[in-house]
C-alpha cells in the first residue's frame, strides 16, 4: 500500500508541476501576443495599401491552390482568388489526379483549353498530364495544371516548380480570401531591412454558416453547428494568441497550410515539400528555418493578425477526428525529423524554446492528459483519491480554461470583432464553457489514435468531404 502511495504522490506532484509551467507559459503567451497586435495594428493605420496594389515593386506573388475532389467548392474558391485587390500575382490550381467532377468544371467555367508549356523541376514531382490555359483574356492571371495523384506535398511541388514569381502563396482550394488579403501578406516581405523574411501567414477564420457571394465571404455568421462553433473558438485562441506570440518571439514553428506565403529561392534550395510526411506544412517551415540557421542567414518568419483567409471547418466528428489525427502524426514526424534542434544552442530560440514547448506541450500533453485520465480511474477503485483536493484542483484548472477562451473572446472583439451581433458572443462564451467537457475530449482521443496509427505506420490522409458554402447569387 505504500508502495501505491508513493506512486500516487508521485504521479500527483508529475501532473501538477507539469500543468504549472504550461500555465505559465499560457498566460505569458496571453500577455505578450496583446504587444505584437497592437504594434501590428498601429503600423497598418499608416500604411496606405493602395499604392502597394498599383506599384510595380511590390513583391511578384504565384498563388498555388492544390485540388483534389473539390468540385463542390472549387468555382466560388477559384472565382475569389482571381477577386484579389493585387496586381503583380498569377493563380495556379493544380488539380492532383481529382476522381470528381473539379477538373470538367474549371474547363467548362474558365474557357481552359491545354497549352505546351515548359517549365524547370528543381523538386521532383509526379506527372504533370497537362496545363491549361483560358482563351478568355480576362482569366490571363490563371493557370491550371493536371497531374497524376501524388498528394498535396506533390501538388505544391508542382505549383512551386511551375511559378514564375518571387513568393509563393500556398493555400487550400477550399478557402475563400479577403479582397485585400494579398496586399497585407506581402506587407511584411517589404517591412524588414535588415533580415530576410523568409515566410509570412495570417489568420484562417471558420467560413461555416456564413454567406458566400461571387466568390466573396458576403456576411460573417457564427457557425450554426456545434463542431464549427468550437473549433472557431480554437482558432481565435490559436491565431490570435499563440502564433502572433510566438511570432514576435520569431520562433514560429508552423503557419497554416491553409494559407501562407514563402520566399520561393528559399523553399527550393530547403528542397521544397516533403511528401513522406501528412505535416508538410510544419515541416517546411521548420526545414527553411533549419537551413537559414545553418547557413547563418538572418531571416524572419512573420505572422500578421488580420483575419485573411476563411476556411469550411469539419462538421462531423468522423471528419474532424481525421483532421486531428492527421495533425498528430505530422506534427510527430516533424519533430523526429528535426531532433538535432532539441536544445541545441546552435538554433537559437527555435532550439531552445520553440522546438522543446512543442515537444512537451504539444506533442506530448495529450499522452500526458490521457494517462493521467486512466491513471486517475484506476486510483479511484482503489480508494486513493483525495477527493477535496481533486476537486480544487480540476476547478482551478477549468476556470483557467474558460478564463483563457474569455480573453481570446475579448481580444477578438477589441481587435477585428468579426462576429458583431451579441447573440454571437454569447454564444462564443458558452462554447467556452462548454468545450472543456466534449470537445476538448475528442481532441486529446483523435490525437491518442493518431499516435496509435503511427506506431501501426499508418500515414493515409483521410478523406476530407466538403459539404460547400452557402452561396447567394450576385444582387
Amino acid at each position: 500500500m505504500n508502495i501505491l502511495h508513493s506512486i500516487e504522490s508521485l504521479f500527483v506532484y508529475g501532473i501538477f508541476i507539469y500543468s504549472a509551467v504550461l500555465i505559465c507559459f499560457y498566460i505569458f503567451i496571453a500577455v505578450y501576443s496583446v504587444g505584437e497586435t497592437r504594434q501590428y495594428m498601429l503600423r497598418s493605420s499608416f500604411t496606405d495599401y493602395t499604392l502597394l496594389a498599383s506599384s510595380e515593386h511590390a513583391p511578384s506573388l504565384s498563388i498555388i491552390a492544390p485540388a483534389y475532389n473539390e468540385a463542390a467548392t472549387i468555382i466560388d474558391n477559384v472565382r475569389s482568388l482571381l477577386s484579389i485587390y493585387y496586381n503583380n500575382f498569377e493563380v495556379i490550381i493544380v488539380n492532383d489526379g481529382s476522381k470528381d467532377a473539379s477538373l470538367q468544371k474549371l474547363i467548362d467555367e474558365y474557357d481552359l483549353v491545354k497549352e505546351p508549356h515548359y517549365f524547370e523541376q528543381p523538386i521532383k514531382t509526379k506527372a504533370v498530364r497537362g496545363i491549361y490555359k483560358s482563351k478568355n483574356p480576362v482569366y490571363k492571371k490563371l493557370i491550371v495544371v493536371d497531374k497524376e495523384n501524388g498528394g498535396k506535398a506533390d501538388a505544391l511541388n508542382v505549383g512551386t516548380n511551375i511559378a514564375t514569381n518571387q513568393y509563393i502563396v500556398c493555400i487550400d482550394v477550399d478557402c475563400i480570401l479577403e479582397q485585400d488579403a494579398m496586399l497585407k501578406l506581402a506587407k511584411p516581405f517589404l517591412d524588414t531591412d535588415n533580415v530576410r523574411v523568409i515566410a509570412t501567414g495570417g489568420v484562417v477564420r471558420i467560413a461555416n454558416s456564413c454567406e458566400v457571394r461571387d466568390g466573396k465571404i458576403a456576411k460573417v455568421h457564427l457557425p450554426k453547428q456545434f463542431l464549427p462553433r468550437m473549433q472557431t473558438l480554437e482558432y481565435i485562441r490559436a491565431f490570435l494568441l499563440g502564433r502572433m506570440a510566438w511570432s514576435r518571439l520569431n520562433g514560429l514553428l508552423l503557419i497554416s497550410g491553409a494559407f501562407g506565403a514563402f520566399d520561393r529561392d528559399i523553399v527550393i534550395k530547403a528542397g521544397g515539400y516533403d511528401h513522406t510526411t501528412v505535416g508538410e506544412d510544419m515541416e517546411l517551415v521548420v526545414r527553411m528555418r533549419r537551413y537559414m540557421e545553418e547557413n547563418k542567414i538572418p531571416y524572419k518568419v512573420a505572422y500578421i493578425p488580420d483575419p485573411l483567409c476563411w476556411t469550411e471547418a469539419p462538421a462531423s466528428f468522423k471528419i474532424l477526428g481525421r483532421q486531428r489525427n492527421r495533425w498528430t502524426r505530422g506534427t510527430i514526424e516533424t519533430l523526429k525529423m528535426h531532433r538535432v534542434m532539441f536544445f541545441n544552442k546552435k538554433y537559437g530560440v527555435l532550439g531552445l524554446l520553440s522546438y522543446p514547448y512543442w515537444f512537451f506541450f504539444e506533442l506530448l500533453a495529450p499522452v500526458i492528459e490521457f494517462l493521467g485520465f486512466i491513471f486517475f480511474i484506476l486510483m479511484a477503485l482503489f480508494g486513493l483519491i483525495n477527493w477535496s483536493f481533486f476537486l480544487a484542483l480540476f476547478a482551478f484548472v477549468y476556470t483557467f480554461a474558460v478564463l483563457y477562451s474569455v480573453y481570446a473572446i475579448l481580444i477578438e472583439v477589441m481587435t477585428y470583432n468579426q462576429y458583431k451581433k451579441r447573440r454571437e458572443i454569447f454564444m462564443l462564451l458558452l462554447t467556452a464553457i462548454v468545450e472543456p467537457f466534449v470537445f476538448h475530449p475528442f481532441v486529446v482521443w483523435s490525437a491518442i489514435r493518431g499516435n496509435i496509427d503511427l506506431l501501426r505506420k499508418k500515414n493515409a490522409w483521410g478523406e476530407m468531404s466538403r459539404q460547400g458554402f452557402a452561396t447567394k447569387p450576385a444582387a
